[in-house]
């Protein structure tokens, strides 16, 4: 009888000790290398109690412990391997926290609860925050059918809320919904293509390896740190992640092996007797794929991904970064925001495209000409031309929400990898030989989206053309040409996807052979997340070159500083070439117009 009473309190006190440990992380920024050292506390916390519960799991049964009890220990334990995985980019830790989240659906550890239990609205909100969670780590792995499965769910769930209790507001859920489905529809089409992550088997080029492996520059960097931040008026977004930093966050990834995603059932002892790790059994072994890494793979860079930052917070987080950041390492900023007062509809005769446009834009590039010239210089005080800034938040009223070029200056101390997609991305060229220490890589954008037809011409709708050129260019291509992806064209994509691998096999041995390349190309070159990002601005650059126009094009035109070698620009044949295989497979030639 004693130990009937002693194991119910027992494991009373280890909920609470760990729910204590697990609010003093909950807030944690996920960025900066700087360890926090209660995050093994936490998990530690976590797995005694989860342990102590299996354990003795017929014992607290009989005491009246309820199902829906363990799965939200289960679900506390998934959202501390996702906040891990947030602060290291560990692809095992949003694995755990998956196999976690897919376990308490399985087992239904929320459903068949006692009468009581489904009146109590505090248990309703919590199957909700648990849905919703388990959609976000399912966005993020690709699981596609999942996520489709969880949407229905929700869906159902939601609408029941509001039912069982009229009296309550579920009008947060709603939107929670509505963001899902939005999403879904953006970039669901594009669900069977090859991945956003670095995968070896499609991203590697056997006839350019050997270039590469011998390439050598002065100094070779390593990506170790990003910072992601996104910023349009309504644009498409699942909680605190855009379409933008999505797509980003997973082209600064590797795919791991088909190795890895296996998962691995492993076995527990319950009183010394092997137990059942199925789905029926209710038990999930906290360790999982704790021996899952693939060794193969480089470690993903950190990335600190921010959502509606002010100026001031942005800045501090790459100061965090940056003085955390590693010797022989380069930092990655990619900052995707309007610059003017927020506005992401472009106005139709702004869109480039077969037709001319009946009227001369006035384009940012124009306007930045009457800058004065001690600001363009990076000299100026503290008085910037609105043109000169992006911003990042939904007003203008107040300095917070501007981040101007100048303000990222003092952070080229550091190596620095610059991503900029805005209308006006042209003002960040001064940063160009105005670094504080080290030379900076800069990519930016064109100043307007070029499409065939302009159905798909808002960036609220579909996320930024550069952010899709830079992280999966066919489907840019397909999106800027008007395109429809069916099941019947497989053989069409394979086959587009053959010619632009070609393509970057080709220009990596131009580039690794070149006398001409920049160092500051140079030495980031030798780090494959930056060099395929570098190969898919070449055939970015390439393909809005050569569309078919009638009206002026350099704001159409993304650039670079420092310029990359003559050998790989629009103009060269090897580049060119490349370009007109794929319109001529696509049957798109007339969209283009190449030189003779």
């Amino acid at each position: 009888m004693a130990e009937q009473v002693e194991v119910p309190k027992k494991f009373r006190e280890l909920v609470e000790s760990a729910e204590r440990k697990f609010s003093k992380v909950r807030d944690a920024p996920a960025y900066g290398r700087a360890p926090n050292h209660y995050f093994p506390k936490v998990f530690k916390a976590y797995t005694k109690l989860w342990d102590y519960q299996q354990k003795n799991r017929s014992k607290l049964l009989e005491s009246g412990l309820q199902r829906w009890e363990i799965g939200e220990i289960a679900s506390r334990i998934g959202q501390l391997y996702f906040m891990q995985y947030m602060r290291s980019s560990e692809a095992r830790f949003l694995l755990e926290s998956y196999i976690f989240y897919e376990a308490i659906l399985n087992r239904g550890y929320f459903e068949g609860s006692s009468f009581q239990a489904l009146k109590d609205r505090g248990l309703r909100f919590k199957e909700l925050r648990f849905y919703a969670r388990f959609l976000l780590v399912s966005l993020i792995l690709n699981r596609w059918e999942m996520v489709k499965l969880l949407v229905d769910r929700f869906q159902l769930l939601v609408n029941d809320s509001k039912a069982k209790f009229p009296d309550t507001t579920f009008k947060e859920w709603k939107v929670v919904m509505q963001e899902m489905v939005r999403f879904m529809k953006v970039d669901a089409a594009f669900s069977n293509t090859r991945p956003l992550r670095y995968c070896a088997m499609f991203d590697s080029h056997p006839n350019s390896l050997p270039y590469v492996a011998r390439f050598h520059a002065k100094k070779v960097l390593k990506l170790r740190d990003a910072l992601l931040m996104s910023y349009h008026r309504n644009e498409v977004k699942f909680a605190e992640l855009t379409i933008d930093t999505f797509r980003m966050l997973q082209c600064l990834e590797w795919e791991p092996s088909g190795s890895f995603y296996q998962k691995q059932l492993t076995d527990s002892h319950e009183n010394g007797t092997a137990t059942d790790q199925s789905v029926t059994s209710g038990l999930i072994d906290i360790n999982l794929v704790a021996d899952m890494t693939d060794p193969s793979l480089p470690p993903n860079p950190k990335k600190a991904v921010l959502y509606r930052p002010s100026a001031t917070h942005l800045l501090a987080v790459l100061a965090a970064i940056c003085d955390e950041l590693p010797p022989d390492s380069v930092m990655l900023i990619y900052i995707a925001a309007s610059g003017d007062s927020g506005q992401t509809s472009v106005p139709q005769k702004q869109i480039s495209g077969s037709v001319r446009t009946s009227v001369k834009l006035n384009t940012v590039y124009e306007r930045s000409k009457c800058i004065p010239e001690n600001i363009v210089n990076g000299k100026g005080g503290s008085s910037h031309p609105v043109e000169s800034c992006v911003w990042l938040g939904p007003t203008r009223s107040g300095g917070s929400n501007n981040l101007y070029p100048g303000d990222l200056i003092p952070f080229t101390r550091r190596p620095a990898f610059f991503i900029i997609d805005s209308d006006n991305s042209r003002s960040f060229k001064i940063i160009h030989g105005a670094e504080r220490g080290e030379p900076a890589a800069l990519l930016l954008s064109p100043l307007r989206p070029t499409f065939k037809s302009q159905s798909s011409t808002d960036i609220a709708q579909s996320g930024s053309q550069f952010t899709l050129f830079l992280t999966s260019p066919l489907r840019a291509c397909w999106q800027m040409l008007g395109l429809t992806v069916s099941g019947d064209e497989v053989n069409v994509i394979e086959e587009a996807e053959s010619i632009v691998s070609a393509a970057y096999a080709e220009w990596e041995v131009i580039l690794c052979t070149s006398t001409s390349l920049d160092l500051v190309w140079g030495q980031v070159l030798s780090e494959a997340l930056l060099r395929r990002i570098i190969l898919r601005f070449i055939l970015c650059r390439c393909l809005l070159t050569y569309f078919r126009r009638e009206d002026e094009k350099d704001e159409y035109l993304p650039l670079c500083l420092p310029q990359l070698p003559d050998s790989v620009s629009p103009g060269s044949d090897v580049v060119q070439s490349a370009v007109m295989r794929l319109a001529e497979h696509l049957k798109v030639s007339d969209c283009f117009w190449f030189d003779s």
